[in-house]
């Protein structure tokens, strides 16, 4: 005889509903197993002396819903190959509808020779569809309440929420949901849906759902689907959207107008502002800004989309893919134990992304890879790094001291010549040497003068208002004077 397994579903719980052949197969099984006891059909089975043997104990002895799920499954297969006849499984529900062992037993029974039937059996969605009154055509995804994140929410589309066991598990749903939807949305609870004399429904706003009583196995959530704007705008598609309004002909003429060169330099001016953002410890300014620099990605992908090149989620992709494949201790086997030990698989990674492209790393120069248009100190800073990993480098501080000294020698010496391409060549010159200080201290030259830009424009400021103060203009003051001033703020910033 060819081991079985047969699933069955038991339903929402409204007898009713039990179609006529699931009956006859529970009142002839031979070997009856529920997945659990705790579901309204099970008092039909005792009326009825039906015996069964249910899997609840393993909800106890096992330290996750996967463990469980895979000792169920174990179990059952361990059985039909002992006995080599059928073994009936009873789920609530419909078999293929938020039935992990189901999906476990579908991919493991064919590898041991089992013969696996699934007979259906009413769902819990249909009595959702109907109870809750929307038609799933007009967009409806099922998510499980244990494993749901904000990242998977459409609030264009219904969305309901089963595995809904408790009030913690409703609360971890609930704070998922409010990263979307506003504090005031109005969600529906459902519980035990269709069984006569224990069917609940309420509407709760969705800082309220956890407070709610009742929550167990047959408890759902249903979110409605919405346009509204304050939770569309919270969407990336809804971004994407609005990019490509902007290009369209009906959309603004000015955005239609621009090219990657015409607002290639905007690009580097939203990424100071960021940066001026942290630097101030802005939070909510730092929000705006960095919008900012996103609305930038977008324009200068969907110029791209308009020529089929690429979109906006190839962008993504191939981000995700690098930083996958960058993290090979984390998303790998590699270990790293310290951000050194981190960096260095990046750098591994990188050199091998560059050899799939048929680029032989170790042929190229030493400083390849510094941006061309970074800032002038910024660039010097990589340049002399890139450098000093091959040992190209000074050996003691105090040597590149003495290289200042003479790199401002040769600048004064060239002031003096009245050569002004001269002179910028050894101002050059002398700036470069100033940075081999920064990197000696491991500072960073750009934040170091960023922070000295900073400390100028506070006390200058404060030039101005004691001229302010004093009812004058600079016309009317000295240099004696603003030198005061000057050292006043000094103990002041």
């Amino acid at each position: 005889m060819t081991a079985s397994i047969t699933i069955i579903g038991l339903g929402t719980g409204d007898p009713d509903q039990l179609t006529l052949g699931i009956w006859r197969r529970l009142q002839g099984a031979e070997r009856l197993y529920l997945r659990t006891e705790d579901h309204p059909m099970v008092h039909m089975l005792q009326d009825h002396g039906i015996a069964y043997t249910t899997y609840d104990n393993l909800y106890e002895a096992k330290a996750s819903f996967p463990e469980v799920y895979e000792g169920i499954a174990a179990d059952l297969i361990r059985l039909a190959l002992a006995e080599q006849g059928e073994v009936l499984y009873a789920v609530p529900g419909h078999p293929m509808v938020a039935e992990s062992t189901v999906q476990i037993l579908r991919e493991q029974c064919p590898a041991h020779g089992i013969e696996l039937t699934i007979l259906g059996g009413e769902s819990f969605l249909d009595e959702a569809f109907t109870r809750f009154g929307f038609d799933p055509i007009d967009g409806f995804q099922l998510l499980d309440a244990t494993s749901m994140t904000t990242a998977s929410l459409q609030p264009q589309m219904h969305t309901i929420i089963a595995q809904v066991y408790d009030v913690h598990t409703a609360s971890d749903v609930k704070l998922s949901l409010m990263e979307m939807y506003p504090d005031d949305y109005e969600v529906v609870i459902g519980h035990a849906l269709g069984v006569r004399d224990q069917e609940s429904i309420v509407s709760v706003p969705l800082h309220e759902l956890d407070h709610a009583e009742g929550f167990g196995n047959l408890s759902l959530i249903w979110v409605p689907r919405t346009e509204r704007e304050d939770v569309r705008n919270r969407t990336f598609n809804r971004l994407h959207e609005i990019v490509q309004i902007l290009r369209s002909p009906e959309g603004c003429p000015w955005d239609r107008e621009q090219t990657h060169q015409s607002i290639r330099k905007n690009l580097i001016e939203e990424m100071y502002e960021v940066l001026e953002t942290i630097d101030d410890d802005d939070p909510d300014a730092m929000c705006e800004e960095l919008g900012d620099v996103m609305l930038q990605v977008m324009l200068h992908s969907q110029m791209e989309e308009e020529t089929g090149a690429f979109t906006v989620y190839d962008v993504i992709q191939k981000l995700n893919e690098k930083l996958l494949f960058r993290h090979p201790h984390v998303f790998g086997s590699n270990q790293a134990d310290n951000s050194e030990e981190a960096l260095q698989n990046w750098e591994q990674m990188k050199a091998e992304e560059k050899r799939r492209k048929g680029i032989k790393p170790e042929q190229q120069s030493i400083l390849s890879g510094v941006p061309r248009d970074l800032p002038g100190l910024m660039k010097a800073y990589k340049i002399q790094k890139k450098a000093a990993k091959v040992g190209f480098d000074w050996e003691k501080i105090e040597d590149v001291y003495d290289k200042i000294d003479e790199e401002l020698t040769e600048l004064k010496e060239a002031v003096g010549s009245g050569d002004a391409d001269h002179t910028l060549e050894e101002l050059g010159d002398v700036l470069f040497a100033v940075v081999n200080v920064a990197r000696y201290l491991k500072l960073d030259p750009e934040e170091a003068l960023s922070s000295t830009n900073r400390k100028f424009l506070r006390r200058f400021e404060y030039i101005e208002e004691q001229l302010r103060i004093s009812g004058k203009s600079f016309d009317q003051t000295d240099l004696l004077e603003m030198d005061r001033w000057w050292t006043e703020a000094k103990t002041r910033t």
